[in-house]
């Protein structure tokens, strides 16, 4: 199985880490492994926790760390405390969320992430529970433009919504083509001839509802920062909009040492932050990356110390 993987901002990370060798650090989306081997390999007596919820990457990984300080455990993120409570950990010194989908996914079109080949649609990261086309071919038209609208931030999203509907009635929704075509049917010429294939904001609208995205990462933050150490470092690179509001909001929160109302002239809560941002702005790709990882294009890192 080839399971490709560069790293998006490798350097950043392991900078905004500040990696202690002696330290335990929990890598919560290990995928390629690209991270985890880079963070395992600046370890002497410290340990790596890598977590994957996809059987394939969790294979890839475990053959990757080999040798090194570190354990492969399949489980999503937001797990992260029933693990470490099952390894007897009680503090990490770091944690890494690397969000989206990874190269092996994307690459993989049977695996029906992409919306370049036909394939069955499926899109499920741990290859467990109901399928894209489950949800497609089930929900009510208002569920399914609701969920376009929220996680795509798709304008179109009762349109493509109606055309999902009107097509099911005669037959089942079932690939990944026949989705991108109806996507294409839906919008306007204008939207037709963008660059950018219209079906991508229906595509990752569709993903994230299956694999219950924002939830997780809202659960897997929660549950990351609780189990940091003070001074331990959480870094996470996101890839779209929702997910860098939902992190940026977390990290100013936990940053944040007032709570009382705005329009209060003195403070009187005598709130004391629980972390540092490091990053008060997030980090991206810079242009030599760029020109060797397409992906990264849209990759941002934030970094947050806990107090």
């Amino acid at each position: 199985m080839e399971f490709s993987h560069i790293p998006v901002l490798l350097q950043p990370c392991l900078d905004g880490l500040a990696i202690d060798p002696t330290g335990i650090y929990l890598d919560g989306t290990a995928g390629g492994a690209g991270h985890s081997r880079e963070i395992a390999k600046r370890l002497t007596t410290g340990r790596l926790i890598a977590l994957d919820q996809d059987p394939d990457a969790v294979a890839t990984a475990t053959e990757r760390l080999k040798g090194l300080p570190a354990l492969v455990v399949r489980a999503n993120f937001r797990q992260a405390a029933a693990v470490l409570d099952d390894l007897g950990i009680e503090k990490i010194n770091g944690a890494l969320l690397d969000l989206g989908v990874s190269s092996h996914q994307l690459d993989e079109a049977s695996r029906g992430f992409s919306y370049h080949a036909d394939a069955p649609l499926d899109m499920r990261m741990s290859q467990q529970g109901p399928t894209a086309a489950d949800l497609l071919n089930s929900l009510p038209r208002e569920e399914i433009a609701r969920i376009l609208r929220e996680y795509g931030e798709e304008p179109y999203a009762w349109q493509i919504a109606g055309k999902i509907v009107q097509q099911r009635e005669q037959t089942p929704i079932t690939t990944t083509l026949q989705l991108a075509e109806l996507v294409a049917a839906a919008v306007p010429p204008k939207e037709r001839r963008k660059s950018k294939n219209p079906a991508r904001r229906t595509f990752q609208a569709v993903r994230i509802a299956v694999n219950g995205e924002l939830d997780a990462l809202n659960e897997g933050l929660e549950a990351l920062f609780d189990r940091l150490a003070p001074g331990g470092r959480l870094c996470v690179i996101t890839f779209h909009s929702l997910e860098d509001r939902l992190v940026k909001n977390k990290f100013r929160r936990w940053a944040q040492k007032c709570t009382c109302p705005p329009e209060q002239p003195i403070c009187t809560c005598g709130g004391v932050a629980k972390a540092t941002l490091i990053t008060r702005h997030p980090i991206e790709a810079d242009a030599e990356e760029l020109e060797e990882n397409r992906r990264s294009r849209s990759a941002k890192l934030r970094v947050l110390e806990k107090n």
